[in-house]
Protein backbone atom coordinates (compact mmCIF):
# COMPACT_ATOMS: atom_id res chain seq x y z
CA UNK A 1 0.00 0.00 0.00
CA UNK A 2 1.41 3.32 -1.28
CA UNK A 3 1.51 5.80 1.59
CA UNK A 4 1.58 10.07 0.87
CA UNK A 5 4.36 11.96 2.66
CA UNK A 6 2.94 13.03 5.33
CA UNK A 7 1.45 9.59 6.37
CA UNK A 8 4.57 8.36 6.07
CA UNK A 9 6.19 10.99 9.04
CA UNK A 10 3.39 10.45 10.73
CA UNK A 11 4.18 6.39 11.08
CA UNK A 12 7.84 6.69 11.53
CA UNK A 13 7.18 9.26 14.73
CA UNK A 14 4.67 7.41 16.38
CA UNK A 15 7.02 4.01 16.11
CA UNK A 16 10.16 5.89 17.37
CA UNK A 17 8.07 7.30 20.14
CA UNK A 18 5.95 4.19 21.20
CA UNK A 19 7.87 1.50 20.10
CA UNK A 20 11.53 2.90 20.69
CA UNK A 21 12.67 1.54 17.50
CA UNK A 22 16.13 3.08 16.17
CA UNK A 23 16.77 4.78 13.46
CA UNK A 24 18.53 2.03 11.38
CA UNK A 25 15.28 -0.25 12.33
CA UNK A 26 12.61 2.40 11.37
CA UNK A 27 14.79 2.68 8.02
CA UNK A 28 14.48 -0.78 7.77
CA UNK A 29 10.84 -1.43 8.75
CA UNK A 30 9.71 1.30 5.79
CA UNK A 31 11.94 0.69 3.55
CA UNK A 32 13.60 4.70 3.46
CA UNK A 33 17.00 6.00 3.87
CA UNK A 34 17.88 6.68 6.97
CA UNK A 35 18.34 10.50 6.22
CA UNK A 36 14.48 10.63 5.29
CA UNK A 37 13.83 9.18 8.77
CA UNK A 38 15.89 11.83 10.54
CA UNK A 39 14.02 14.25 8.46
CA UNK A 40 10.79 12.66 9.94
CA UNK A 41 12.07 13.21 13.41
CA UNK A 42 13.36 16.31 13.29
CA UNK A 43 10.00 18.11 11.94
CA UNK A 44 6.83 16.27 11.87
CA UNK A 45 5.19 18.63 8.34
CA UNK A 46 7.31 17.21 5.13
CA UNK A 47 9.51 20.06 3.85
CA UNK A 48 7.72 21.46 -0.09
CA UNK A 49 8.67 19.34 -2.93
CA UNK A 50 11.28 21.98 -5.12
CA UNK A 51 10.05 22.45 -8.55
CA UNK A 52 13.11 22.08 -10.63
CA UNK A 53 13.82 25.14 -12.68
CA UNK A 54 12.86 24.17 -16.88
CA UNK A 55 15.11 25.27 -19.37
CA UNK A 56 14.66 25.93 -22.52
CA UNK A 57 18.04 26.11 -24.62
CA UNK A 58 16.65 26.17 -27.90
CA UNK A 59 14.43 28.82 -26.74
CA UNK A 60 17.11 30.62 -24.78
CA UNK A 61 18.28 32.94 -27.90
CA UNK A 62 14.97 34.18 -28.63
CA UNK A 63 13.04 35.03 -25.08
CA UNK A 64 14.14 39.04 -25.96
CA UNK A 65 12.44 39.47 -29.00
CA UNK A 66 9.31 36.83 -28.25
CA UNK A 67 9.40 39.41 -24.96
CA UNK A 68 9.20 42.32 -27.06
CA UNK A 69 6.47 40.84 -29.11
CA UNK A 70 4.16 40.67 -25.96
CA UNK A 71 5.04 44.22 -24.63
CA UNK A 72 3.89 45.63 -27.59
CA UNK A 73 0.82 43.48 -27.69
CA UNK A 74 -0.62 45.44 -24.37
CA UNK A 75 -1.26 48.39 -26.87
CA UNK A 76 -2.69 46.22 -29.87
CA UNK A 77 -6.36 45.75 -30.49
CA UNK A 78 -7.86 42.65 -28.13
CA UNK A 79 -8.18 40.38 -31.22
CA UNK A 80 -5.35 40.87 -33.22
CA UNK A 81 -2.89 40.21 -30.45
CA UNK A 82 0.43 37.64 -30.64
CA UNK A 83 -1.12 33.55 -29.48
CA UNK A 84 1.57 31.09 -28.98
CA UNK A 85 0.72 29.46 -32.79
CA UNK A 86 1.61 33.01 -34.36
CA UNK A 87 4.77 33.28 -32.58
CA UNK A 88 6.04 30.19 -33.54
CA UNK A 89 5.03 30.49 -36.52
CA UNK A 90 6.63 34.25 -36.46
CA UNK A 91 9.88 32.86 -35.54
CA UNK A 92 10.04 30.01 -38.43
CA UNK A 93 9.72 32.82 -40.91
CA UNK A 94 11.88 35.25 -39.31
CA UNK A 95 14.19 33.10 -37.43
CA UNK A 96 14.25 29.89 -39.89
CA UNK A 97 13.54 27.95 -36.39
CA UNK A 98 11.36 25.49 -35.68
CA UNK A 99 10.22 25.45 -31.89
CA UNK A 100 8.28 22.81 -30.42
CA UNK A 101 4.63 24.37 -29.47
CA UNK A 102 4.50 23.02 -25.80
CA UNK A 103 8.18 25.28 -25.31
CA UNK A 104 6.27 28.42 -26.59
CA UNK A 105 3.42 28.50 -25.13
CA UNK A 106 4.50 27.19 -21.44
CA UNK A 107 7.31 30.96 -22.10
CA UNK A 108 4.23 32.94 -23.52
CA UNK A 109 2.08 31.90 -20.91
CA UNK A 110 4.53 32.65 -17.94
CA UNK A 111 5.69 35.80 -19.61
CA UNK A 112 2.47 37.35 -20.37
CA UNK A 113 1.75 36.67 -16.89
CA UNK A 114 4.89 38.29 -15.54
CA UNK A 115 4.35 41.53 -18.01
CA UNK A 116 0.74 42.04 -16.74
CA UNK A 117 2.28 41.80 -13.12
CA UNK A 118 4.94 44.30 -13.96
CA UNK A 119 2.55 46.62 -15.54
CA UNK A 120 0.74 47.00 -11.99
CA UNK A 121 -2.84 46.17 -14.10
CA UNK A 122 -5.43 45.31 -10.88
CA UNK A 123 -7.43 41.93 -11.80
CA UNK A 124 -11.03 43.22 -12.38
CA UNK A 125 -13.57 42.86 -9.45
CA UNK A 126 -17.08 41.96 -10.24
CA UNK A 127 -20.27 42.52 -8.11
CA UNK A 128 -23.14 40.07 -8.04
CA UNK A 129 -26.34 41.81 -9.29
CA UNK A 130 -29.71 41.84 -6.73
CA UNK A 131 -32.89 41.07 -9.17
CA UNK A 132 -36.24 41.95 -7.91
CA UNK A 133 -39.41 39.92 -9.04
CA UNK A 134 -40.64 41.17 -12.28
CA UNK A 135 -38.16 44.04 -12.51
CA UNK A 136 -35.22 43.60 -14.88
CA UNK A 137 -35.07 41.76 -18.00
CA UNK A 138 -32.26 41.51 -20.73
CA UNK A 139 -32.35 41.71 -24.72
CA UNK A 140 -29.81 40.20 -27.44
CA UNK A 141 -29.66 39.11 -31.07
CA UNK A 142 -27.42 36.02 -31.88
CA UNK A 143 -26.36 34.49 -34.88
CA UNK A 144 -27.40 31.24 -36.11
CA UNK A 145 -27.70 29.03 -39.49
CA UNK A 146 -30.54 27.24 -40.10
CA UNK A 147 -31.39 25.18 -43.45
CA UNK A 148 -34.33 26.81 -44.37
CA UNK A 149 -35.95 24.92 -47.71
CA UNK A 150 -32.59 23.11 -48.29
CA UNK A 151 -30.70 26.09 -48.65
CA UNK A 152 -28.61 26.98 -45.12
CA UNK A 153 -29.47 31.09 -45.10
CA UNK A 154 -27.69 32.77 -41.51
CA UNK A 155 -30.65 34.00 -39.51
CA UNK A 156 -30.84 36.04 -35.89
CA UNK A 157 -31.92 34.70 -32.50
CA UNK A 158 -33.68 37.24 -30.65
CA UNK A 159 -33.86 36.37 -26.71
CA UNK A 160 -36.05 38.28 -24.09
CA UNK A 161 -34.91 37.19 -20.56
CA UNK A 162 -36.20 37.85 -17.24
CA UNK A 163 -33.40 38.40 -15.07
CA UNK A 164 -34.98 37.16 -11.73
CA UNK A 165 -36.65 34.00 -12.66
CA UNK A 166 -34.60 33.28 -16.31
CA UNK A 167 -37.16 32.76 -18.00
CA UNK A 168 -36.87 33.22 -21.83
CA UNK A 169 -38.81 33.91 -24.84
CA UNK A 170 -36.75 33.19 -28.35
CA UNK A 171 -37.74 33.80 -32.08
CA UNK A 172 -36.18 33.34 -35.33
CA UNK A 173 -35.72 36.01 -37.91
CA UNK A 174 -34.75 36.15 -41.31
CA UNK A 175 -32.96 39.64 -40.07
CA UNK A 176 -31.86 41.68 -37.02
CA UNK A 177 -33.33 44.54 -38.31
CA UNK A 178 -36.01 46.95 -36.84
CA UNK A 179 -38.41 44.76 -37.48
CA UNK A 180 -37.47 41.55 -36.19
CA UNK A 181 -36.47 43.66 -32.99
CA UNK A 182 -39.86 45.35 -32.76
CA UNK A 183 -41.69 42.15 -33.72
CA UNK A 184 -39.66 39.88 -31.16
CA UNK A 185 -40.62 42.79 -28.44
CA UNK A 186 -44.12 42.27 -29.00
CA UNK A 187 -43.65 37.98 -29.37
CA UNK A 188 -42.15 38.21 -26.43
CA UNK A 189 -44.18 40.11 -23.90
CA UNK A 190 -47.61 38.59 -25.38
CA UNK A 191 -46.03 34.82 -24.62
CA UNK A 192 -44.73 36.56 -20.99
CA UNK A 193 -48.17 38.33 -20.76
CA UNK A 194 -46.78 41.08 -18.69
CA UNK A 195 -44.29 44.16 -19.05
CA UNK A 196 -41.02 44.29 -16.71
CA UNK A 197 -41.55 47.60 -14.20
CA UNK A 198 -37.90 47.76 -13.88
CA UNK A 199 -34.92 48.23 -16.90
CA UNK A 200 -34.74 46.30 -20.08
CA UNK A 201 -31.29 46.36 -20.69
CA UNK A 202 -29.95 46.68 -24.32
CA UNK A 203 -26.47 47.06 -26.54
CA UNK A 204 -25.90 50.03 -28.32
CA UNK A 205 -28.31 48.57 -31.14
CA UNK A 206 -28.82 50.38 -34.24
CA UNK A 207 -32.92 49.47 -34.07
CA UNK A 208 -32.89 51.09 -30.92
CA UNK A 209 -29.78 54.04 -30.67
CA UNK A 210 -29.23 56.48 -32.86
CA UNK A 211 -26.19 57.98 -31.65
CA UNK A 212 -24.15 57.18 -28.75
CA UNK A 213 -23.44 60.70 -26.33
CA UNK A 214 -19.41 60.67 -25.96
CA UNK A 215 -18.32 59.06 -22.51
CA UNK A 216 -22.29 58.96 -21.06
CA UNK A 217 -24.82 56.51 -20.77
CA UNK A 218 -27.01 59.01 -22.77
CA UNK A 219 -28.27 58.00 -26.29
CA UNK A 220 -30.09 59.15 -29.19
CA UNK A 221 -33.05 57.29 -29.91
CA UNK A 222 -34.23 56.12 -32.78
CA UNK A 223 -38.21 57.66 -32.69
CA UNK A 224 -40.03 54.36 -33.69
CA UNK A 225 -38.19 53.18 -30.69
CA UNK A 226 -38.76 55.39 -28.49
CA UNK A 227 -42.43 55.01 -29.33
CA UNK A 228 -42.66 51.20 -28.58
CA UNK A 229 -41.08 51.26 -24.97
CA UNK A 230 -43.12 54.41 -23.82
CA UNK A 231 -46.17 52.18 -25.72
CA UNK A 232 -45.46 49.34 -23.06
CA UNK A 233 -44.04 51.33 -20.61
CA UNK A 234 -40.61 49.95 -19.64
CA UNK A 235 -37.76 51.94 -19.29
CA UNK A 236 -34.41 51.18 -21.39
CA UNK A 237 -30.87 51.19 -20.18
CA UNK A 238 -28.29 50.91 -22.37
CA UNK A 239 -24.64 48.84 -21.66
CA UNK A 240 -21.35 50.18 -22.72
CA UNK A 241 -20.59 50.39 -25.69
CA UNK A 242 -17.99 47.35 -27.22
CA UNK A 243 -16.80 44.76 -24.61
CA UNK A 244 -17.17 46.84 -21.44
CA UNK A 245 -20.39 46.46 -21.25
CA UNK A 246 -21.08 42.47 -22.24
CA UNK A 247 -21.21 42.28 -17.98
CA UNK A 248 -23.79 44.41 -17.71
CA UNK A 249 -26.24 41.91 -19.29
CA UNK A 250 -24.25 38.70 -19.18
CA UNK A 251 -27.55 36.62 -18.24
CA UNK A 252 -28.80 36.93 -21.86
CA UNK A 253 -25.13 36.49 -23.46
CA UNK A 254 -25.18 33.13 -22.23
CA UNK A 255 -28.62 32.57 -22.89
CA UNK A 256 -28.31 32.70 -26.34
CA UNK A 257 -25.47 30.38 -27.07
CA UNK A 258 -26.58 28.23 -24.44
CA UNK A 259 -30.19 28.59 -26.29
CA UNK A 260 -28.29 27.81 -29.17
CA UNK A 261 -26.40 24.83 -28.36
CA UNK A 262 -28.88 23.26 -26.62
CA UNK A 263 -32.00 23.22 -29.41
CA UNK A 264 -30.41 24.69 -32.67
CA UNK A 265 -27.47 22.08 -32.61
CA UNK A 266 -26.82 20.33 -34.90
CA UNK A 267 -28.41 22.59 -37.91
CA UNK A 268 -31.98 23.09 -37.78
CA UNK A 269 -34.06 21.88 -41.33
CA UNK A 270 -37.47 23.69 -41.60
CA UNK A 271 -39.13 24.53 -44.85
CA UNK A 272 -40.44 27.93 -42.82
CA UNK A 273 -39.30 29.73 -39.88
CA UNK A 274 -42.65 30.05 -38.71
CA UNK A 275 -42.20 25.99 -38.32
CA UNK A 276 -38.66 27.20 -36.83
CA UNK A 277 -40.20 28.96 -34.42
CA UNK A 278 -43.23 26.56 -33.29
CA UNK A 279 -40.65 23.92 -32.14
CA UNK A 280 -38.88 26.62 -30.61
CA UNK A 281 -41.90 27.84 -28.37
CA UNK A 282 -41.83 23.46 -27.11
CA UNK A 283 -38.30 24.14 -26.68
CA UNK A 284 -38.78 27.04 -23.68
CA UNK A 285 -41.85 25.00 -22.33
CA UNK A 286 -39.11 22.31 -21.34
CA UNK A 287 -36.40 24.90 -20.38
CA UNK A 288 -39.28 25.35 -17.46
CA UNK A 289 -38.44 22.19 -16.19
CA UNK A 290 -34.48 23.20 -16.02
CA UNK A 291 -32.77 24.59 -12.42
CA UNK A 292 -30.59 27.21 -13.13
CA UNK A 293 -26.78 26.28 -11.70
CA UNK A 294 -27.24 25.94 -7.37
CA UNK A 295 -31.07 27.29 -7.44
CA UNK A 296 -33.42 25.46 -5.58
CA UNK A 297 -36.32 25.97 -7.61
CA UNK A 298 -36.72 25.78 -11.09
CA UNK A 299 -37.08 28.07 -14.03
CA UNK A 300 -41.32 27.85 -14.10
CA UNK A 301 -41.24 27.98 -10.53
CA UNK A 302 -39.23 31.17 -10.16
CA UNK A 303 -41.58 32.73 -13.12
CA UNK A 304 -44.99 31.96 -11.34
CA UNK A 305 -43.31 33.87 -8.60
CA UNK A 306 -42.36 36.66 -10.82
CA UNK A 307 -45.52 36.93 -13.18
CA UNK A 308 -47.96 39.13 -10.32
CA UNK A 309 -45.16 41.62 -10.51
CA UNK A 310 -45.05 42.56 -14.17
CA UNK A 311 -46.91 45.35 -15.70
CA UNK A 312 -50.29 44.44 -17.39
CA UNK A 313 -50.11 44.98 -21.09
CA UNK A 314 -51.90 47.21 -23.04
CA UNK A 315 -55.17 46.09 -25.07
CA UNK A 316 -53.56 46.08 -28.31
CA UNK A 317 -50.32 45.25 -29.46
CA UNK A 318 -48.29 47.81 -30.82
CA UNK A 319 -48.05 48.30 -34.35
CA UNK A 320 -44.42 47.15 -36.11
CA UNK A 321 -44.80 47.30 -39.56
CA UNK A 322 -43.37 49.85 -41.85
CA UNK A 323 -45.00 50.99 -44.89
CA UNK A 324 -44.00 52.70 -48.07
CA UNK A 325 -44.95 54.14 -51.42
CA UNK A 326 -42.27 53.14 -54.00
CA UNK A 327 -42.58 53.50 -57.61
CA UNK A 328 -42.87 50.70 -60.35
CA UNK A 329 -40.09 51.03 -62.63
CA UNK A 330 -39.82 50.06 -65.74
CA UNK A 331 -39.04 46.35 -64.99
CA UNK A 332 -41.81 45.80 -63.09
CA UNK A 333 -39.92 45.44 -59.47
CA UNK A 334 -40.17 48.00 -56.56
CA UNK A 335 -37.53 48.81 -54.26
CA UNK A 336 -37.50 48.54 -50.72
CA UNK A 337 -34.55 48.53 -48.32
CA UNK A 338 -31.82 48.04 -51.00
CA UNK A 339 -33.62 45.25 -52.04
CA UNK A 340 -35.69 44.55 -55.18
CA UNK A 341 -39.12 42.86 -55.91
CA UNK A 342 -41.37 42.05 -58.66
CA UNK A 343 -44.87 43.10 -59.17
CA UNK A 344 -47.60 42.35 -62.01
CA UNK A 345 -46.16 44.45 -65.33
CA UNK A 346 -49.70 46.08 -65.57
CA UNK A 347 -48.65 48.36 -62.44
CA UNK A 348 -45.54 49.44 -64.25
CA UNK A 349 -44.87 53.63 -64.06
CA UNK A 350 -47.64 53.78 -60.93
CA UNK A 351 -46.85 53.95 -57.18
CA UNK A 352 -48.03 51.14 -54.73
CA UNK A 353 -48.34 50.46 -51.26
CA UNK A 354 -46.14 48.13 -49.51
CA UNK A 355 -46.67 46.65 -45.71
CA UNK A 356 -43.06 45.34 -44.42
CA UNK A 357 -42.79 42.88 -42.00
CA UNK A 358 -39.59 41.18 -40.45
CA UNK A 359 -40.13 38.36 -42.69
CA UNK A 360 -42.51 38.97 -44.70
CA UNK A 361 -43.13 42.15 -47.83
CA UNK A 362 -47.01 42.39 -49.05
CA UNK A 363 -47.60 44.79 -51.74
CA UNK A 364 -51.49 46.54 -52.51
CA UNK A 365 -52.94 48.88 -55.26
CA UNK A 366 -55.21 50.40 -52.99
CA UNK A 367 -57.38 48.32 -51.03
CA UNK A 368 -55.90 45.33 -52.94
CA UNK A 369 -53.11 42.31 -52.53
CA UNK A 370 -51.19 42.36 -55.73
CA UNK A 371 -47.97 40.31 -54.68
CA UNK A 372 -46.50 38.86 -51.66
CA UNK A 373 -42.75 38.36 -51.25
CA UNK A 374 -40.60 36.73 -48.59
CA UNK A 375 -38.64 39.51 -47.34
CA UNK A 376 -35.15 39.42 -48.57
CA UNK A 377 -32.14 40.04 -46.07
CA UNK A 378 -29.10 41.64 -47.89
CA UNK A 379 -28.53 44.52 -49.80
CA UNK A 380 -28.99 44.68 -53.55
CA UNK A 381 -31.23 41.36 -53.77
CA UNK A 382 -33.96 40.85 -55.66
CA UNK A 383 -36.75 38.17 -56.06
CA UNK A 384 -38.96 37.72 -59.11
CA UNK A 385 -41.95 36.07 -59.61
CA UNK A 386 -41.76 34.29 -63.46
CA UNK A 387 -45.94 34.74 -63.40
CA UNK A 388 -45.59 38.70 -63.10
CA UNK A 389 -44.31 38.84 -66.48
CA UNK A 390 -46.38 36.18 -68.64
CA UNK A 391 -48.02 39.48 -70.32
CA UNK A 392 -44.84 40.63 -71.49
CA UNK A 393 -43.46 37.33 -72.84
CA UNK A 394 -46.33 36.77 -74.78
CA UNK A 395 -45.01 39.80 -76.87
CA UNK A 396 -41.33 39.48 -76.71
CA UNK A 397 -41.36 35.56 -76.27
CA UNK A 398 -37.45 35.47 -77.05
CA UNK A 399 -36.49 36.68 -73.86
CA UNK A 400 -37.85 34.22 -71.32
CA UNK A 401 -34.95 32.04 -72.22
CA UNK A 402 -32.17 33.89 -70.37
CA UNK A 403 -34.45 35.79 -67.96
CA UNK A 404 -33.45 35.87 -64.74
CA UNK A 405 -37.59 35.48 -63.72
CA UNK A 406 -36.93 32.34 -65.01
CA UNK A 407 -34.22 31.60 -63.10
CA UNK A 408 -35.16 31.87 -59.97
CA UNK A 409 -38.34 29.77 -61.16
CA UNK A 410 -36.35 26.64 -61.48
CA UNK A 411 -34.21 27.20 -58.59
CA UNK A 412 -37.06 27.41 -56.74
CA UNK A 413 -39.17 24.24 -58.04
CA UNK A 414 -41.81 26.21 -59.39
CA UNK A 415 -40.48 25.88 -62.79
CA UNK A 416 -40.73 22.02 -63.37
CA UNK A 417 -39.47 19.34 -65.36
CA UNK A 418 -42.79 18.93 -66.77
CA UNK A 419 -42.88 22.68 -67.96
CA UNK A 420 -39.19 21.80 -69.41
CA UNK A 421 -40.44 18.92 -71.27
CA UNK A 422 -43.19 20.79 -72.85
CA UNK A 423 -41.05 23.76 -74.14
CA UNK A 424 -39.11 21.43 -76.06
CA UNK A 425 -41.75 19.33 -77.57
CA UNK A 426 -43.82 22.82 -77.69
CA UNK A 427 -40.40 24.37 -80.23
CA UNK A 428 -39.79 21.20 -81.89
CA UNK A 429 -43.63 21.26 -83.47
CA UNK A 430 -44.19 24.89 -83.61
CA UNK A 431 -40.92 26.34 -83.77
CA UNK A 432 -39.00 28.86 -81.16
CA UNK A 433 -40.92 31.67 -81.04
CA UNK A 434 -44.60 29.92 -81.41
CA UNK A 435 -43.43 26.90 -78.82
CA UNK A 436 -42.61 29.42 -76.18
CA UNK A 437 -45.91 31.46 -76.38
CA UNK A 438 -47.87 28.10 -76.31
CA UNK A 439 -45.57 27.69 -73.16
CA UNK A 440 -46.26 30.98 -71.65
CA UNK A 441 -50.00 30.55 -72.53
CA UNK A 442 -49.57 27.35 -70.04
CA UNK A 443 -47.68 29.35 -67.56
CA UNK A 444 -51.46 31.63 -67.13
CA UNK A 445 -53.14 28.62 -66.40
CA UNK A 446 -51.70 28.72 -62.71
CA UNK A 447 -53.84 31.61 -62.34
CA UNK A 448 -57.00 29.84 -62.42
CA UNK A 449 -56.48 26.15 -61.75
CA UNK A 450 -54.09 24.43 -59.25
CA UNK A 451 -50.41 23.87 -60.11
CA UNK A 452 -50.72 19.99 -59.08
CA UNK A 453 -53.11 19.57 -61.44
CA UNK A 454 -52.02 21.78 -64.26
CA UNK A 455 -48.49 19.44 -63.71
CA UNK A 456 -51.10 16.29 -64.30
CA UNK A 457 -52.17 18.46 -68.03
CA UNK A 458 -49.00 18.77 -68.71
CA UNK A 459 -48.08 15.10 -68.29
CA UNK A 460 -50.63 13.69 -70.39
CA UNK A 461 -50.27 16.20 -72.78
CA UNK A 462 -46.25 14.52 -73.08
CA UNK A 463 -47.40 11.42 -72.99
CA UNK A 464 -49.75 11.89 -75.83
CA UNK A 465 -46.94 14.48 -78.19
CA UNK A 466 -49.13 16.76 -78.23
CA UNK A 467 -48.36 20.42 -77.55
CA UNK A 468 -52.16 21.84 -77.56
CA UNK A 469 -53.28 24.16 -74.97
CA UNK A 470 -56.82 22.94 -74.70
CA UNK A 471 -55.56 19.46 -73.97
CA UNK A 472 -53.25 20.72 -70.74
CA UNK A 473 -56.56 22.88 -69.86
CA UNK A 474 -58.93 19.69 -70.12
CA UNK A 475 -56.65 17.31 -68.99
CA UNK A 476 -55.82 19.29 -65.54
CA UNK A 477 -59.82 19.84 -65.11
CA UNK A 478 -60.30 15.89 -65.08
CA UNK A 479 -57.40 15.71 -62.70
CA UNK A 480 -59.14 18.55 -60.47
CA UNK A 481 -62.70 16.12 -60.89
CA UNK A 482 -60.87 12.97 -60.06
CA UNK A 483 -59.86 14.04 -56.66
CA UNK A 484 -63.55 15.49 -56.17
CA UNK A 485 -62.30 19.36 -56.43
CA UNK A 486 -63.22 22.28 -58.21
CA UNK A 487 -61.45 22.34 -61.45
CA UNK A 488 -60.86 26.46 -60.91
CA UNK A 489 -58.89 28.05 -58.35
CA UNK A 490 -61.33 29.70 -55.81
CA UNK A 491 -61.28 33.09 -54.84
CA UNK A 492 -58.41 34.00 -52.64
CA UNK A 493 -60.61 36.11 -49.09
CA UNK A 494 -60.02 39.32 -49.44
CA UNK A 495 -56.70 40.86 -47.74
CA UNK A 496 -56.81 43.22 -44.57
CA UNK A 497 -55.99 47.11 -45.80
CA UNK A 498 -52.53 47.92 -45.06
CA UNK A 499 -52.22 50.63 -42.61
CA UNK A 500 -52.23 54.30 -44.23
CA UNK A 501 -49.13 56.55 -43.98
CA UNK A 502 -49.41 58.60 -41.22
CA UNK A 503 -50.26 62.42 -42.58
CA UNK A 504 -49.20 64.66 -40.09
CA UNK A 505 -52.39 67.36 -41.11
CA UNK A 506 -54.98 64.72 -40.63
CA UNK A 507 -56.17 62.98 -37.13
CA UNK A 508 -54.75 59.76 -36.12
CA UNK A 509 -56.72 56.77 -36.59
CA UNK A 510 -56.03 53.54 -34.93
CA UNK A 511 -57.27 50.97 -36.70
CA UNK A 512 -59.86 47.91 -35.44
CA UNK A 513 -57.32 45.34 -34.65
CA UNK A 514 -58.59 41.70 -34.34
CA UNK A 515 -58.27 41.92 -30.52
CA UNK A 516 -61.38 44.58 -30.95
CA UNK A 517 -63.35 42.85 -33.45
CA UNK A 518 -63.46 39.53 -31.43
CA UNK A 519 -65.56 42.23 -28.59
CA UNK A 520 -69.54 41.40 -29.25
CA UNK A 521 -70.86 44.09 -30.45
CA UNK A 522 -73.79 46.37 -28.55
CA UNK A 523 -77.47 45.47 -29.55
CA UNK A 524 -78.74 47.88 -31.61
CA UNK A 525 -82.03 50.03 -29.48
CA UNK A 526 -83.07 52.20 -32.46
CA UNK A 527 -86.78 51.81 -33.25
CA UNK A 528 -87.68 50.30 -36.75
CA UNK A 529 -88.07 52.94 -39.42
CA UNK A 530 -91.85 53.49 -40.64
CA UNK A 531 -92.81 53.22 -44.37
CA UNK A 532 -96.25 54.62 -44.12
CA UNK A 533 -94.71 58.14 -45.93
CA UNK A 534 -93.52 56.54 -48.50
CA UNK A 535 -96.32 54.45 -49.05
CA UNK A 536 -98.64 57.89 -49.67
CA UNK A 537 -96.36 58.47 -52.90
CA UNK A 538 -97.91 55.48 -54.58
CA UNK A 539 -101.48 57.60 -54.60
CA UNK A 540 -100.22 60.70 -56.18
CA UNK A 541 -101.57 61.53 -59.24
CA UNK A 542 -98.93 61.87 -62.05
CA UNK A 543 -99.12 65.10 -63.85
CA UNK A 544 -99.93 65.43 -67.71
CA UNK A 545 -97.36 65.35 -70.08
CA UNK A 546 -99.16 68.72 -72.25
Amino acid sequence: MSLSKQELFDRIRRDSWQLGLSIRALSKKYGVHRRLVREALASPVPKPRKRPVRTSPRMEPYKKTVDAWLRADLDAPRKQRHTAKRIGTRLEEEFGVTLPYTTVRDFVTARRRAIAEEGGAAAEGYLIRHNAPGADAEVDFGEVWVDLAGQRVKCYLFAFRLAYSGRAVHRVSRSCGQQAFFEGHVHALSVLGGVPAGQVRYDNLTPAVSKVMFRSRLREENPKWTALHEFYGFTPFYCEPGLRGAHEKGGVEGQVGYFRRNYLTPVPRVDTLEDLNGQIAGFEQRELERRIGSRIRTIGQDFAREVPHLLPLPPEPFETAMTFQPRVDRYSRITVKMCSYSVPVRFIDRKVAVHLTGDMLVVFDNRREIARHVRLAGRGLEHLVLDHYLEVLLRKPGALDRSEALHQARAEGTFTAEHEAFWALAKQQLGEIDGTKSLVRILLLHRHQQHSDVIAGLRAAIALGTCSEDVVALEARKSAQADGRAPTVTAVPAAPDPPEPADPQLPQVSHLTAHRLARPLPEDARPLPRLEQWDELLHLRRKDSS
